[in-house]
């Protein structure tokens, strides 16, 4: 599902991205776990942490320590 001739952590960046705006991951909902999301592209767990944290930094999800990583609602406009 990735590129591995290319630098793995924007594309799973863009694919976490595109799922939030996409709805997959709707509104309201928690993330998947970096283990999971780790699992599923075969990438070390500090390449989904760096995309989780750029996610956080562009206001699309929140963090709370023992909840996890939740899809903040209403997710903000792409040009926002």
């Amino acid at each position: 599902m990735v590129d591995r001739t290319q630098p793995v952590y924007p594309q799973i960046l863009d694919i976490l991205r595109a799922r939030i705006r996409s709805g997959t991951y709707p509104p309201g909902s928690r993330m998947p776990s970096v283990l999971a999301v780790a699992t599923e592209f075969d990438v070390a767990a500090s390449t989904v942490q760096r995309a989780v944290a750029a996610l956080r930094d562009e206001g699309l999800i929140v963090t709370w320590s023992g909840r996890g990583s939740h899809v903040v609602d209403p997710v903000p406009t792409a040009d926002s």
